[in-house]
């Protein structure tokens, strides 16, 4: 599907994906949904690799989520196996069984337990993953791995996505340099709360799974977790880091702490940039939206108000029509549950404040604001003046193109 649809106006390139120490991976045409073109990416990571992940929060996960949740407990990964096309959701014991079967399949290849194979599957939910398909691709798949097909399998793993996405950091770990390198793809079901959103990060960093985990977490709670395309949290969720540990630097303690300050910083880097083009990646997207929120209560409660302006449909239909209405911004804010005072309320748009203290600016000139809504990206601030908690939030406008997109999905 994803070679059908014009690619997205707020598209960004690839970058240059350098290989990383102790990963190889590659990409085949296992057929399983779609036809002529790659559809599975396997990953091989050196013996003593560390892993961290985390997944949706949906209480309908698919038979991979459930597989890796199980898996991470060791902390150890020594492959990962993805599938486009087939999201291996409400698939009962097929599912289990497919995921047993292509993760013993792709033990087998790389001489590890199956528990060390982590899974990922995006696509159409309710089907019967074909693993025969995707077991019977993994030997010549497994004998063409090599260190550059980042770029491949940034590929191999979109659905509806309309470009690859992928992002590459630096940071230095006492005096040695690491790299930190990732994919992702997503498009739409996409409000990640943790889109069929998956992420894969990889960096030749030895670090513990412990303190990889916890540094993770944090990082997706300030941007995979700030972003949204349509408000539906997918059942397919995951964004994993391995750390191979091929690079010489100073050792990391059990809880890492201070010397994975920079690391931590590029990660985070890493996180963001992905998040980010996964929303500039919106099915049907047009524009592309940052939400400011200042002046809450708490950080948390302006996390929420900003999700419920950036989940709101009339908030992005209105930006879709290009329209400064601002009056459906406030009504977000009303809606979100968290406190707040219509007559303590600033709105702006585009570096223009149209509202202050619960009325329209005097004097308020619209015709800048017009001209900020007629651009690609768009630039909400919203003060609620009760406090001194912020946040930011992501996503894009709501067209029609959404609903073409969604609407023939399984065609």
């Amino acid at each position: 599907m994803a070679k059908d649809l014009p690619v997205s106006p707020l598209s960004v390139p690839l970058p240059e994906m350098p290989p990383i120490a102790g990963v190889r991976l590659g990409v085949a045409a296992a057929g399983i949904r779609y036809q002529g073109r790659n559809d599975l990416t396997l990953m091989e990571f050196a013996p003593g690799t560390t892993v961290a992940g985390v997944f949706t929060r949906n209480l309908c996960p698919g038979a991979p989520v459930d597989w890796c949740r199980a898996a991470l407990k060791s902390g150890k990964a020594r492959a990962l196996v993805v599938n486009a096309g087939n999201a291996n959701v409400f698939t009962g014991k097929p599912g289990r069984d497919a995921v047993q079967a292509s993760a013993d399949a792709a033990a087998a290849l790389v001489g590890c337990k199956p528990r060390e194979v982590f899974l990922a599957s995006t696509g159409v939910i309710g089907e019967t993953l074909p693993h025969a398909k995707l077991t019977a691709a993994l030997p010549g798949l497994h004998g063409q791995l090599s260190e550059g097909a980042w770029a491949e399998a940034a590929r191999g793993i979109m659905t509806t996505d309309t470009f690859p996405k992928g992002s590459v950091r630096k940071a230095t770990i006492g005096d040695t340099e690491v790299t930190i390198g990732g994919i992702a793809k997503g498009s739409g079901m996409v409000a990640p709360d943790m889109a069929t959103m998956l992420c894969f990060i990889a960096t030749d960093a030895k670090i513990p799974a412990g303190a990889l985990q916890a540094i993770l977490s944090k990082g997706v709670d300030a941007s995979f977790n700030r972003t949204t395309v349509d408000s539906d949290t997918s059942t397919s969720d995951t964004v994993l880091v391995f750390a191979t540990g091929q690079a010489d630097h100073p050792r990391v303690p059990e809880e890492g702490g201070k010397i994975l300050k920079d690391f931590a910083r590029a990660l985070n880097e890493v996180l963001l940039d992905l998040a980010l083009q996964v929303v500039r990646d919106g099915e049907g997207a047009q524009k592309f939206i940052r939400i400011d929120v200042t002046g809450a209560k708490t950080n948390g409660s302006a996390k929420r108000i900003a999700m419920a302006i950036a989940n709101s449909p009339l908030v992005k239909t209105a930006i879709a029509g290009e329209d400064a209405n601002w009056g459906r911004i406030v009504m977000a804010v009303g809606k979100a549950g968290e406190p707040a005072d219509r007559d303590l309320l600033s709105v702006g748009v585009g570096g223009v404040w149209m509202a202050k203290e619960g009325g329209v600016v005097p004097d308020y000139d619209e015709a800048p604001v017009v001209a900020h809504m007629k651009g690609r990206e768009i630039a909400i601030a919203v003060d609620i003046g009760l406090g001194s908690g912020k946040a930011t939030a992501w996503t894009c406008d709501l067209t029609h193109g959404y609903i073409d997109i969604n609407g023939s999905y399984r065609s």
